[in-house]
């Protein structure tokens, strides 16, 4: 399906729903940029390789290169999320429960910032529709297990992955700067720190801006009254909407994010914040590339767990990463609930 942007104005205009589900979902993407993204720069401004303003702003700008580019490359993430519940049957009341589901995920999303918590949109998001789906159906049929598995996969990825690389490349960059003058070697590692965190800012904008982008494409199917599970076909206008959303959360910036993330967690030392932020690139990379929908905070942070880790286990605050994971864990069944609740309610309203 194809959609010119005029043809979507007017289709807002005659469905009062789909112009609710769309700025709810545009109010998702500012809030993910507002509070997802600042965990791309969080260890470039603890490490002082950056400035806060310049950090979010460079942030910024790869955010929505990211969102675009990656998308127009491979938009394989933007179709599992499009395909993991299924909103069949009356295409109404199947808009009301993605408005719904928006509504939820903006609720947990703007708590989670107001308590300086880096929770996932990325898994509020799935939560957050899967309620809402299992609300609609009736029943678990409302989800795609085969789809929604790969989020299993996403956690274990990241988990994993983002870990291990921390250590591997935290171990290996102690190896080969050993010999170094250590002013002159924190002074590059700065640099290369930048660049890392350029890289960050533009997967993050690459996983979680498809993400929100599948949540898009289905709305206007459902709009148009087709049913859902065919080919996406995302138009740049969307590409281009979403990167300046995004691009505009991130530009209001995250402080509250930032010391979470960047300082609480671990001390880190210009090396260190540079191997957390290639082993967070690699594994978003990797994921992005294979169409597993994975956490951009959940990868960061157990990139930095892993670079604290090399150096030895007491080098991380256990106490930060222990309200980190429960936050993680709550966000499934709290959102999800939130989502299947308010799904109830608007279908009842509307």
């Amino acid at each position: 399906m194809t959609l010119t942007l005029s043809e979507f104005i007017a289709a807002m205009a005659d469905n009062p729903i789909l112009t609710i589900t769309v700025l709810l979902n545009l109010a998702v993407i500012l809030v993910n940029g507002w509070t997802d993204a600042p965990n791309a720069i969080a260890t470039c401004v603890s490490t002082r390789s950056m400035t806060p303003k310049k950090a979010i702003a460079m942030a910024a700008v790869f955010n929505f290169f990211g969102v675009c580019l990656m998308t127009l490359i491979n938009a394989t993430v933007a179709t599992t999320i499009y395909r993991m519940v299924d909103f069949g049957g009356n295409s109404q009341d199947a808009l009301i429960a993605v408005c719904a589901a928006m509504f939820a995920i903006v609720i947990w999303a703007t708590a989670a910032w107001y308590f300086g918590i880096p929770t996932s949109e990325s898994h509020a998001l799935i939560a957050g529709i899967t309620g809402a789906a299992i609300a609609l159906q009736g029943g678990m049929s409302g989800v795609n297990g085969a789809e929604w598995i790969k989020v299993i996969y996403g956690l274990g990825l990241s988990t994993l992955l983002g870990f291990g690389l921390g250590f591997v490349i935290a171990r290996g960059m102690n190896y080969f700067s050993r010999n170094l003058d250590f002013q002159k070697g924190q002074a590059n590692f700065g640099r290369g720190q930048v660049a890392a965190a350029a890289g960050m800012a533009f997967m993050h904008g690459a996983q979680d801006g498809q993400k929100f982008m599948g949540i898009f494409f289905l709305t206007i199917i459902l709009a148009s009254g087709q049913s859902t599970g065919g080919e996406v076909e995302l138009p740049l206008w969307m590409m281009i909407v979403c990167s300046l959303v995004m691009a505009l959360g991130t530009s209001i910036g995250g402080m509250r994010i930032i010391k979470s993330v960047g300082m609480k967690m671990v001390h880190l030392t210009k090396q260190q914040g540079f191997s957390s932020d290639m082993a967070a690139v690699v594994c978003l990379f990797l994921s992005s590339w294979f169409g597993i929908p994975v956490s951009t905070t959940h990868t960061k942070t157990t990139s930095i767990m892993g670079v604290g880790a090399a150096k030895r286990l007491s080098a991380v605050n256990w106490g930060v990463v222990k309200e980190m994971v429960l936050t993680w864990l709550l966000t499934f069944p709290g959102c999800g609930l939130i989502g299947f609740l308010m799904a109830k309610v608007f279908l009842a309203v509307f």
